[in-house]
This record gives C-alpha cells, structure tokens and sequence, in this order.
C-alpha cells in the first residue's frame, strides 16, 4: 500500500493503527473534541447581566441559540473532507522560514483552546485553493489531500501531488464515489465535490446577479445553495440586515434541499414557492393555459398601472381651509398642477396619496405667510390633517385595496376594456374575465395567475420590501409576471437565477435569459452555462439528448464525466402487461442501494397506486423523505423537476408527452423525468416511443 507522499492520484490508502490514516483519524477525533467544546464554550455563556434593556436581551440570546446550533456535530456529516500542504507559510505571522502550511479543510471553522484552527471553513478564502488548483496552476500548493468516509468514520484517503511534475493526472476514485453516494434521504451538501467552474459561481460577488444555464446533473441547484452560504459567510452582517430567499418550484423541491444550508452551519435562510411569496389571495381556480399565458404577460403590468391610477380626478372646486376666523383658499388651477406632477412622477401610488395632503398644506401655508401671518410646522400638519384637505384627497386620489382593483378587472368587462385599450386585444380581454366572478372576494375564483396580479397591483400602491440575495431555482417556468413578482423582492439586493431552457415546461416558459432577466429586473446580469454533469451517467444524458434538436435547438448537448455502463434499460411490453413490467423494474432497482423513483403521467397515477398497494410495496410521495426502510416514491411527471434518485423507472414515455397542452412542452416534460437518475433508469413502454428518441 503506498504511503501518502508516493501515492499515485487515483490510489486510495487505508492502513494499520501505525499509519498516516489513522494520524488523520486521530485529528477527526481532536477536531471533533475541539468543536464540542466550542459547543460548550456558547452554551455556558453567562448574557444576564450583558444587555442594556429586555429588547436587546432578547436579541442577544437568540444570537447565543443560533451559535449554538450551529455548532452541532452531526455525526454522519464528515467535519472536514480535504486536507492542503502548502509549499511555502501562508499565514502573515507565520514565522521567517516556516516553510509550508497544512489546512484541513471542512464544513465550518473549529479551532483548538488555543485558538489555533483545526478545521478551515469550506468558504474561507485559503479554501479557493482547494477547489481550483491544479497542476497547470498549483496555487502553490504540493499536495492536495482529499478523504474519504462510511457511516461517519474515515476510511480512506487519496493524493494528488501537484507540485510533482512527473505524476500522471487521473480521475479522482474518492470524488466519483462521493458522488455516486446513494441518495437516501433529503438533497446533500456538495462541499467535497465542487468543481472549479463551479466554485467560480459560488464565490463571484455578492452586489452582482449571477443566471446560471445548467443541464440536468451539472449541480446548479447545489451551486446556487452553496453561493448563499458562500456569502453569508463573507457578507454576514450585510445579508443578515436584509435578508436571503431560496425560492423553489414547488414544496416537494423545497422540502427535498431543506437540509442542504442546515447541514452548512446556515439555519436562518427562507425558502418559499412564488406562490407563497404572492398569498394575497385564497387560491381556488385554474385557468386556462391561454387564460394564463395573457395573465403572466408582461403587458399586464401596463394594465394594472392604468387600473391603479384610473381613480386619479382632477378638482374643479378650490380646497378652503378653515383656520380660527380666517378662511383660506387654494385654487382649482394649483390643485390640478399639484396632482398632475405628482402623477407625473414614478412614485408609488400610495405615496403620492400621503404626499398630497402636504402638498396641498403647503399651498395653504404660503396664502398664510401672504397674509401676514407666521405659520410653523405644526400649523401644516394640522391643515394636512384638517377635514377639507382630506375630503379633497380622497375624492381626487382614493385609496386603492389591489385584490377590489384585480377582482373589478377580471369582472368588469367595461372597465378592463378601458385599462387594457392598445394593450390586449378584444379576444384577450375575454379570455382573461372570470366566468363566474363569485359573491365576494373571499369566494372568487381565485387562481394562481390572479395571485401574482394583485402582488403587482399592491407594489404599485406600495413599494415591496426589497431582500440582500434571492436564489430562484427552476427559473425557466416562470412568467414575466412572476419574475416581476420576484425582482420586487431583491430591486435593491442581488440574485442566484438558475435553471435550464430544455426543462421549461408551462405554456409561459422563457425563451432566452436575457429576456428572462430583463423582466427580473437583472438585465446585466452575467450569465453562465454548465454543461458538465456530474450525477446523471453519460449513456442517460446521452438518450435524453436527442430530444434537444426538438425542444431546444440552441443548447449544446450536456456531457458527463460518469461513463457508467449498462446504466439504461429500454424494454417494450403488451400493453396488458406493462404495469406488471413496471412493477417487476421496481422490485429489480430496490434491489440494490440507494432510492428508487417511478415516473409515470399524472393521468396513470391512480393506476400505479392501486397496483403498488395490491402488491404490497410500500412507496412515498414527492417531498416525502426517503429512508432504509421506504425507498420508492411514485412521483407524477409534473412533480418530477429537481429531484433526483438513484434508480428510476419510468412508465409509458408516450403518456408524459400526451400529458401536456403540446407537444414540444410534452418532450420537455420527458426530458425532465429521464434525467433524473443518478445510477440507473429503465423504460418501459407499451405505446411506441416518441420519433425523437429514435
């Protein structure tokens, strides 16, 4: 067995309780001795005579909770995974002639009493080297050590010398196997395996949006959680003033990465759908896909700004102001300048409305000094407060409740054909109107197309808080409605978009990112392509790839560094006998490790279900997590985006096309559900295969 200094890249060392792996053991074991005394340390911090007042108390002890949370040894989670011999001293105090340095890098910082590191956060700037030396450029680094685990314990290691000129480059045997780690449980952290194309998305800075075009199994998902941890280590108190997002497609997605920042040392990150982030309304409707398609049209922001603003009256009366026994007069004419600037403006609707009354005050105020008298602030306020000022207001700029405005919108054929004219066509404006208005706005046929009106409706009367960083995931799905609804929530901070043209599956899918990115509000927003796969195995990647000409011409086809072999199975069945056939795939895949997913058409669900129970195999749910004793999960095609398992098999590729309004949306959907296997997929089919897939 070679020793570490001889070992050749792809050579993995485990040795007796004398050798270098069990020295590495023994710095897993002190690290982890160091790391819960930190624990020990945060939890026996005395704070009750710290804080000035309750208020700050308060604060101060949540922060002391979140520390120590934060520390928590998870015992399955390796603390450190990679280890760096630096050539020369690093450090500025290093001493004259100290020579080299050794860093074990890992999910977060743990340092001895001493306070001498013992473990280096993944995301300190040391760590880049990690991540993006090679032997083209070193970074000076002579060796790069990675570690491999089982169960928690280390077990092996695994050499690249780079500063050796005469050692041969060869695959990483430790990176392919953390790779090809079964998946049982929720989504993991990528910290052991990041590449350096990768990293360079992590790391790039935090005041710049970043679009990421990513092919199935290429990691964007993971580089966009990454890239939040990456900067609310480097920006903590900046991004923990205004906040961070991770906003998915759906629960089931949010639920499968939950565990992903936890799992870094990060607990105070939000997640949430776009639906959940518009929830001004009870959602109980569908629309059409047409019906849909006009909502989410970036046109309809120019509707409702009319909407909003259709309540705007000029005066043709003056305002008189009664002060003691004096009264005073501002005209009609000074009335109509005063709202017609404030109109002018690109303010919010509800702050021009509280701006009025002070304006209006103000014009009392200069008749007052033209008077001869002496008025002070508080004699403004008072005339912006007086009867007659708000009487005036509210009859030239009433209020607005958004979710009255959208709902008289989609009721009011007279009054949307006045707000939509040289917008949307007659034929738009019908397809829009609800059918069935309902009593009241609690009984509306509310949809989730209506819901990202009304947000648009309340940004424009109120200006929607803005957070540091927002990551949007599966970002090809979106409307431009909805990409609004987003970009009002990071207009002053930055954003993570991910996602992949080939996987856009609703009838509003965006055709390119830079017009993606102009509706979020982003349009300088750098753009990256991932096309190396790392988790879908290239026999896969490959059959799925021929589907691109058809659904997505101007995306180069991805490749993967995983060249499993026999990783697809294509078998046709009698059509009496493909749910047996399915089900006989399902018992073969749960044979080996790992987690299995069943495919199939929205429609065929019901079948599968009835068929699994009838044969005993218990199966999960999307969203649902995955463990040693349960690992299938019956997932409808529609649900199927941004998981992954290790098997899956996949019913009736047909019936997923025909799933759809059309058919290139219907080979996306297919698309999506053959990529995501991380080690093997088997297809069945009765009806014949799409011709593209010949």
């Amino acid at each position: 067995m070679p020793s570490p200094a001889t070992t050749d890249t792809a050579a993995l060392a485990s040795a007796p309780a004398t050798d270098p792996l069990q020295r590495e053991r023994d710095h897993l074991a002190s690290s982890r001795a160091a790391l819960r005394a930190m624990r020990e340390d945060a939890q026996a911090l005395d704070i009750s005579d710290v804080a000035g007042s309750w208020v700050t108390a308060e604060v101060l002890r949540k922060q002391v909770e979140r520390r120590i949370a934060a520390l928590a040894d998870l015992a399955h989670t390796p603390l450190f995974f990679g280890r760096l011999d630096f050539l020369h001293a690093v450090c500025d105090d290093a001493s004259e002639g100290a020579g080299g340095e050794r860093f074990y890098i890992g999910r977060r910082h743990v340092h001895d009493a001493e306070g001498d590191p013992m473990v280096i956060d993944w995301r300190a700037p040391v760590s880049q080297t990690f991540y993006r030396a090679s032997r083209k450029d070193p970074m000076d680094i002579g060796k790069r050590r990675r570690f491999g685990y089982t169960g928690g314990e280390l077990t092996a290691y695994e050499d690249e010398n780079l500063s050796d000129p005469a050692e041969l480059e060869s695959a990483s045997a430790l990176l392919a196997a953390e790779i090809e780690k079964p998946r049982v449980g929720p989504m993991r952290d990528i910290v052991a395996t990041i590449q350096p194309e990768q990293d360079e998305i992590v790391r790039a800075e935090v005041t710049g949006t970043v679009c990421v075009q990513g092919a199935p199994g290429t990691g964007k998902t993971a580089v966009g959680l990454h890239r939040v941890a990456y900067l609310l280590y480097a920006h903590r108190e900046r991004l923990a003033k205004s906040g961070t997002l991770v906003i998915g497609p759906n629960a089931s997605f949010l639920s499968y990465i939950e565990q992903v920042l936890p799992a870094l040392g990060e607990l105070d990150v939000a997640q949430a759908t776009v639906q959940e982030l518009v929830r001004h309304v009870e959602v109980r409707g569908t629309d059409s896909a047409e019906a849909a398609r006009i909502k989410g049209d970036a046109r309809m922001a120019q509707v409702l700004r009319r909407a909003v603003r259709s309540g705007i009256t000029l005066p043709t009366e003056p305002c008189v102001v009664v002060r003691g026994s004096r009264r005073w007069r501002v005209p009609a004419h000074e009335l109509v300048e005063i709202i017609e600037e404030l109109a002018s403006r690109e303010i919010r609707y509800g702050a021009a409305m509280e701006a009025l009354p002070q304006r209006i005050s103000h014009a009392v105020l200069l008749k007052m000094e033209q008077g001869g008298e002496a008025p002070d602030d508080r004699v403004q306020d008072a005339v912006a407060r007086s009867r007659e000022v708000k009487t005036m207001v509210k009859a030239c700029w009433p209020p607005v409740d958004p979710a009255k405005l959208v709902h008289r919108l989609l009721t009011d054929a007279e009054f949307l054909q006045a707000c939509a004219d040289g917008i949307l066509d007659a034929d738009e404006q019908a397809a829009i109107r609800w059918a069935k208005p309902g009593r009241s706005l609690k009984t509306a046929p509310w949809t989730a197309a209506d819901a990202v009106l009304v947000d648009e409706a309340t940004d424009l009367v109120h200006r929607t808080p803005s957070l540091g960083h927002v990551v949007l995931d599966e970002a090809q799905d979106l409307s431009p409605m909805q990409y609004r609804a987003v970009g009002r929530r990071c207009s002053t901070g930055s954003a993570t978009v991910l996602g992949d043209l080939a996987q856009g599956t609703t009838p509003w899918a965006t055709g390119s990112w830079p017009e993606a990115l102009h509706h979020l509000g982003k349009s300088g927003a750098h753009i990256e392509e991932l096309t190396t796969g790392f988790r879908v195995p290239e026999e896969v990647i490959a059959y799925a790839s021929r589907l691109l000409p058809a659904i997505a011409p101007g995306l180069a086809p991805a490749t993967s560094i995983r060249a499993a072999v026999d990783s697809l199975t294509i078998r046709q069945a009698a059509e009496e006998e493909l749910v047996e056939e399915v089900l006989r795939a399902c018992h073969e895949a749960l044979a080996h490790e790992g987690s299995t997913g069943l495919i199939a058409a929205d429609a065929r669900l019901p079948l599968f279900e009835a068929a699994l129970t009838e044969a005993g195999l218990d199966y999960l749910t999307p969203g649902t997590e995955t463990t040693a004793q349960s690992r299938l999960t019956l997932v409808p095609a529609s649900l199927a985006k941004g998981l992954e398992y290790d098997y899956v098999v996949l019913d009736e590729p047909a019936a997923v096309v025909a799933g759809e309004p059309d058919r290139r949306t219907g080979l996306r959907r297919l698309y999506v559900s053959l990529t995501r296997p991380v080690s093997g997929l088997t297809v069945l089919h009765a009806q014949p295969l799409p011709s593209e897939l010949d």
